[in-house]
């Protein structure tokens, strides 16, 4: 027997591979299907199944193209209702794959259809839970993601306080927990960066398996301080349940070269945004106007979908040579599906085309300390999250997160100068070039974050305060 796990740190997502005597099962795959299936080669194995631990909000699967590929069976729990074709199946069910046995747990909570696989090994031992988003790493999921469900986000926590005690905490202590996700996803708030532990381990440390707890005092914890989720969450939800274009057709179409002329004609033509995906101190320094900037070297899909709104929004590309594949495959992770094409030759063959560049002023810490010293009054956004800002803030500092920016666009002043920083540069950037795509032309970005800044003599505070979001 063979357990496996991939873990892709840009959506903090772990899919799963298990093997037992020439036969394969793949738990929560991401959208580009070919590695699992070289893996199952390589192992001179075929996949039997597809197992989806519920219906993701935050990635799109890859379970339709996999089962097309390999005439595995996409398994999902009970309350399913995929439109393709897939089992079904029933709380207690078990799936026999290779020597080995997967048991159906039905553990609803944070959706409904949530379930939980369990590894019966060859000796009929219990292995290991593959335990999606009702259990992470220190934390559980949040309850408020189901897409079109008539319970409130208290009566989904009702159920997953159930499931945990019922279906996962009476499992001996020494059953490997694999979860969906690890430090980062959207889909809990207080998940451990380590991506899996032992059951035991987790009774023991996570807040929300204390022995003691009541199911008032889990509700009450469990749904706490949510912040709303990303937009794209219930269209992803929605291609997952309803299927989507085939990976394969998405990458031709979005590995189209263009010339700079052709680029220019399409965003013209198409209204598509402009996705510049370099670093933010290169883009800083010259990019096609109206360009939005989120560098493929952060937490790139997450941010796409929390702010891109349309999710068929059609996108042309500039990237570093070489890395265009990566941008378009990153994108269909998250279900923007649109991308038409990307700059052949990258920036460097707009500006060797002699065609229109604009850039965005940076200044180092130092230099904003020394401004802030003859100007207290001046305009500070800061757009980390609240927590961070709450933390320590500089002192005259408005909070806006980037998470919200374009819901909060109308509150900041297009004619003023806007100092922006985040934490050390990456998102502070991406907020800098949203905001001169939308006409504000005085924005000026503080190199290195709050990192930086710490360690100059502008005033800081550190209580908490009220965030600006309510």
């Amino acid at each position: 027997m063979k357990v496996e796990q991939i873990y892709t740190g840009c959506l903090a997502q772990g899919a799963y591979y298990i093997e037992s005597n020439g036969e394969a099962a793949i738990i929560d795959p991401l959208r580009e299907v070919k590695p699992y299936i070289e893996k199952a080669d390589k192992d001179g194995a075929k996949i039997k199944y597809v197992l989806e631990t519920h219906f993701h909000a935050d990635f799109v699967s890859g379970h339709v193209d996999l089962a097309k590929a390999t005439g595995a069976t996409i398994i999902f729990g009970p309350n399913a209702q995929p439109a393709f074709k897939a089992h079904v199946s029933t709380d207690g069910e078990e799936l026999k794959l290779g020597n080995v046995t997967i048991k159906v747990l039905h553990t609803p909570g944070h959706t409904m259809e949530s379930t939980t696989y369990l590894l019966i090994d060859e000796n009929g031992k219990e292995h290991s839970i593959f335990s999606g988003d009702t259990l992470f790493i220190g934390d559980v999921g949040r309850p408020d993601l189901a897409v079109k469900s008539d319970l409130t986000e208290e009566q989904l926590a009702q159920h997953l306080y159930d499931s945990l005690r019922n279906k996962i905490m009476t499992l001996p202590d020494d059953v490997i927990v694999y979860p969906a996700h690890g430090a980062g996803s959207a889909c809990g708030k207080n998940m451990s960066k380590e991506t899996t532990d032992l059951l035991g381990n987790q009774k023991k440390n996570n807040y929300a398996l204390r022995a003691d707890m009541s199911k008032e005092e889990f509700v009450k914890e469990v749904t706490e301080g949510l912040l709303p989720p990303p937009g794209y969450f219930p269209l992803n939800v929605k291609m997952n349940k309803e299927g989507y274009a085939n990976i394969d057709d998405v990458m031709a179409q979005g590995l189209q070269e263009l010339s700079p002329e052709a680029f220019e004609a399409a965003a013209n033509e198409t209204g598509a945004l402009v996705l510049d995906t370099r670093k933010p101190e290169e883009f800083a320094h010259g990019f096609i106007p109206n360009a939005v900037n989120i560098g493929i070297d952060g937490n790139f899909a997450p941010w796409v979908g929390a702010l891109i709104p349309d999710i068929q929004q059609p996108i042309l590309i500039v990237a570093d040579a070489g890395r265009e594949e990566e941008v378009v495959t990153r994108l269909a992770r998250v279900g923007y599906d649109i991308a038409i094409g990307y700059l052949k030759g990258g920036f460097q063959s707009w500006r060797n085309a002699n065609k229109e560049v604009d850039t965005i002023s940076s200044i180092s810490a130092e230099e904003f300390a020394k401004r802030y010293e003859q100007n207290k009054a001046m305009k500070v956004v800061d757009v980390r999250k609240p927590g961070e800002y709450q933390a320590e803030h500089v002192e005259t500092a408005n909070n806006t997160p980037l998470d919200y920016l374009n819901e909060h666009l109308a509150e900041l002043p297009k004619e003023e100068e806007m100092y922006l920083h985040c934490a050390g540069g990456y998102r502070s950037m991406i907020a800098a070039s949203i905001l001169k795509a939308r006409g504000f032309e005085n924005v000026v970005n503080v190199e290195g974050g709050f990192k930086a800044i710490a360690e100059t003599s502008v005033p800081k505070t550190a209580y908490v305060c009220p965030s600006t979001l309510k």
